[in-house]
């Protein structure tokens, strides 16, 4: 089946993304010195991120990682969060940082943090690439510690964000036009 071709503007290029990475690698890697980090990753549109940023981490950490559904194949969340996939190892007594390619509502960042918060991490903390704060729900004021860049109210594409599990691998986040 061939990818449908989208229409699109380039709102963040791919030298803004790489040097703001950095800028986060090292916030945290201060941050987390001496800790006992685990980066969670949320599948599969943080992993170019997640990827990218343990780089720019200076620090031994460990990785894992969850699934969760929101969207399904639409442009707009469902509203209802569903773990499709969990962590494989305890994060009991860790230093917990989150890590998503996005946060608009805010729906599926707060199940993640009131979930992980019932296995008991010394901290959690949320760590997003790009925050849509005009999309989020007035109740839902989740805090997210480190964030990459401020993004309008539009549905974006590329590096690591889809549409139907298409342009993930857009080295720019591109946001879609009619």
């Amino acid at each position: 089946m061939p990818v449908i071709e989208l229409n699109h503007e380039i709102s963040i290029t791919e030298k803004e993304i790489q040097d703001c990475v950095r800028d986060l690698g090292a916030r945290i890697t201060k941050d987390y010195e001496g800790r006992d980090l685990v980066v969670i990753g949320i599948l599969k549109g943080s992993v170019i991120f997640l990827s990218d940023l343990i780089r720019a981490i200076n620090l031994p950490l460990k990785i894992d990682f969850m699934s969760i559904s929101s969207y399904g194949s639409e442009m707009k969340s469902s509203g209802v969060v569903r773990l499709l996939y969990d962590l494989n190892a305890p994060i009991e007594g860790k230093d917990v940082l989150l890590v998503e390619d996005i946060i608009d509502t805010g729906l599926t960042l707060n199940y993640l943090v009131e979930n992980l918060a019932t296995r008991h991490p010394k901290s959690i903390k949320v760590c997003v690439l790009l925050d849509k704060k005009e999309a989020r729900k007035p109740d839902n004021q989740i805090q997210v510690e480190y964030v990459g860049f401020e993004v309008p109210n539009k549905f974006l594409v590329g590096y690591g964000l889809d549409f139907n599990e298409n342009y993930r691998n857009l080295p720019y986040i591109a946001a879609v036009t009619d």
